[in-house]
C-alpha cells in the first residue's frame, strides 16, 4: 500500500544545505523560465504555452534525485524538469516556435516531450525492459498528471512493468485537475498512488511542493526500481495558472479550492522562507539567484531569436530511416508549391 513522504527540514533527510541551495537555485531558474515564456506567448513570439506555475519543487527535487545516465521521459509540462537536468532553456524555447526540440548538442538522456496524454508511459516500460535486457544499471523515469492515469497507456505500461520488473518510476503529478476535471471525477480510487497495488508495485505519496521531500522519495524509487521494483509515486502539487495558455481555469475552477494549504501556497515562496528561517540562503544570495536566472533567459531568447526558422520541408524529417514513397511524393508536391507561391503568410 502506498505511504506519504513529507520530510520538512534537514536533519534525518540526508540532504545538505548546499543540496537545498541547488534546489532553490533551480526553481528559481524554472520559475523565471515560466513566467517569461507565458509572457512571450502573450504577445505572439511563440503560438501556445502550457504553464507548469506550481509545480516547480515537483520537478526539481524528482530531477535531482534522478542519476546522469537515468532516461527521462517527460510531458508537455516538464519544461522544469528538463531544465534541472541540463536541457538549454533555448531549446525549450526553439520547439514551442516549432523547431526540432532538441537543436543544441546537449547530451542529456531525455526523450521528446509526450504531447499526447500518457503516451509516455509505455515507453517508458519498454526504455526500463530493454535497459534489464541489456544488463545496464540506469533507470527510466516517466512523468505525468493525474489526468494521465484514466487512459489505456497507463495501465498498460505499469502492468508491463510490474509484470517484468522493469526498472521504471512512474512519477504522477497530481496537480488536483486534469483540465477542467477534478481528480475526483478522474477516479474513485482512494488515491493515484493506492492503483499502484493492482500492478503488484509499490506506490507512494509525497509532498510535491517540497523539493527535498520530493527527491528522498524519487530517490528510493529509483534505487528500488533499479533492483527489479518498479515504483509509482504520487506528487501532491497544485496548477496555480491555466491547463495552457487557450485555457480560462475561472470558467471551472473556485479561487480557493478544497485542499490544504500546504498544497495550494507557492512552492517558491514556501521554500524560499525555509531557507532563510535555516541560514542556507539569505536576501543577497536569493537576489543573485534571480539576476543569474534573468540573465539565463536573455540569452536563451537571443539564441531562439537568432536561430534560422526551419524550412517547411523538414516536417518529413525525423519519421523514417527511409521516407516511403507516396510521403517523398508528397515533400516534393510541397517544395514545388512554396517555391511557386512563397512560405505560408498567417496574415493573407
Amino acid at each position: 500500500m502506498h505511504r506519504l513522504i513529507a520530510e520538512r527540514g534537514l536533519d534525518g533527510t540526508g540532504f545538505t544545505a548546499e543540496d537545498a541551495r541547488t534546489a532553490l537555485r533551480d526553481m528559481i531558474r524554472a520559475r523565471r523560465f515560466d513566467e517569461r515564456a507565458l509572457a512571450l506567448q502573450r504577445r505572439g513570439w511563440m503560438s501556445g504555452y502550457p504553464p507548469f506555475h506550481g509545480q516547480e519543487a515537483s520537478q526539481i527535487g524528482a530531477a535531482h534525485a534522478m542519476r546522469e545516465d537515468d532516461v527521462l521521459l517527460p510531458t508537455y509540462r516538464s519544461n522544469a524538469f528538463q531544465i534541472a537536468r541540463g536541457v538549454p532553456p533555448s531549446d525549450l524555447l526553439l520547439f514551442r516556435r516549432g523547431h526540432a526540440e532538441y537543436t543544441s548538442d546537449h547530451d542529456v538522456p531525455v526523450f521528446p516531450q509526450a504531447v499526447p496524454i500518457a503516451s509516455q508511459i509505455p515507453h517508458a516500460a519498454g526504455v526500463g525492459m530493454a535497459a534489464d535486457y541489456r544488463d545496464d544499471d540506469y533507470a527510466a523515469l516517466a512523468c505525468f498528471g493525474d489526468g494521465a492515469t484514466s487512459e489505456g497507456d497507463f495501465h498498460e505500461g505499469l502492468n508491463f512493468a510490474g509484470v517484468f520488473d522493469a526498472p521504471v518510476v512512474f512519477f504522477c503529478e497530481n496537480n488536483g485537475w486534469a483540465i477542467s476535471l477534478p481528480r475526483d471525477r478522474q477516479t474513485a480510487s482512494e488515491s493515484i498512488a493506492a492503483k499502484a497495488e493492482a500492478y503488484g508495485i509499490e506506490g507512494m505519496q509525497v509532498d510535491g511542493n517540497d523539493p527535498l521531500a520530493v527527491r528522498g522519495a524519487v530517490e528510493k524509487g529509483l534505487e528500488k526500481a533499479r533492483n527489479g521494483e518498479p515504483v509509482l509515486i504520487e506528487s501532491l502539487t497544485y496548477r496555480q495558472g491555466p491547463h495552457t495558455t487557450a485555457d480560462d481555469p475561472s470558467r471551472y475552477r473556485d479561487d480557493d479550492p478544497d485542499l490544504p494549504e500546504w498544497r495550494t501556497r507557492d512552492p517558491v515562496e514556501r521554500f524560499e522562507e525555509f531557507c532563510r528561517e535555516h541560514d542556507i540562503a539569505d536576501d543577497d544570495l536569493i537576489e543573485s539567484m534571480y539576476e543569474e536566472a534573468n540573465e539565463e533567459l536573455r540569452e536563451a531568447i537571443e539564441i531562439a531569436e537568432e536561430t534560422p526558422e526551419p524550412g517547411t520541408e523538414e516536417l518529413f524529417g525525423h519519421i523514417y530511416e527511409e521516407l516511403p514513397p507516396e510521403l517523398a511524393r508528397q515533400r516534393e508536391e510541397h517544395v514545388e508549391f512554396i517555391e511557386e507561391h512563397g512560405p505560408f503568410d498567417i496574415e493573407r
